[in-house]
């Protein structure tokens, strides 16, 4: 994608935002989107702010696990595939061991079957291609994120049950 064209996409997206404008300015879900395409993560995080997503940026798989920690709010990752030094698969491998209830989508530019076999193994949502359809993709952060705060209310209710159970 050329400068030009990302420059289009974003004054289109403004546009959109004109008559798509929300309400209220509530985000929609909390994303942490990782690749190590800077200019993809900064259109890409633009586009996904302009309809209310809170975004975190990151441009490696290290990076990303930093701002995980820091950072308890993240419903869903967006992960590239192929990334230099720690790639999406180990990437994906660590958040799932220390944030098993965080969504990640994983994105890839290349068809590549095993990788996205071997994601969902390791407990991807889901596994898209590049150039993503933005309606698609804000489907499916949206249904992610969803699903993310129906386990967390289970276990709060779980929690809950258990304590009122003891007094009982």
């Amino acid at each position: 994608m050329t400068f030009y064209e990302s420059i289009k996409l974003i004054q289109n997206d403004i546009l959109e935002k004109k008559l798509f404008k929300r309400s209220i300015s509530v985000s929609i879900a909390n994303v942490l989107l990782v690749d190590d395409e800077v200019s993809f993560v900064e259109t890409f995080s633009e586009r996904l702010e302009l309809r209310n997503f809170e975004i975190s940026k990151a441009f490696s798989g290290e990076e990303a696990l930093r701002i995980l920690e820091e950072n308890q709010n993240v419903e869903v990752v967006i992960l590239d595939v192929k990334m230099p030094g720690m790639d999406g698969i180990e990437t994906l491998t660590a958040i799932k061991r220390k944030n098993p209830l965080v969504e990640v989508m994983m994105l890839s530019g290349h068809a590549d079957v095993e990788s996205a076999i071997e994601g969902m193994k390791q407990g991807a949502y889901d596994y898209l291609m590049k150039p993503v359809d933005m309606d698609q993709i804000i489907t499916k952060v949206t249904a992610a994120a969803t699903k993310k705060r129906q386990h967390e209310e289970k276990i709060i209710q779980a929690r809950i049950n258990e304590i009122t159970s003891r007094r009982a």
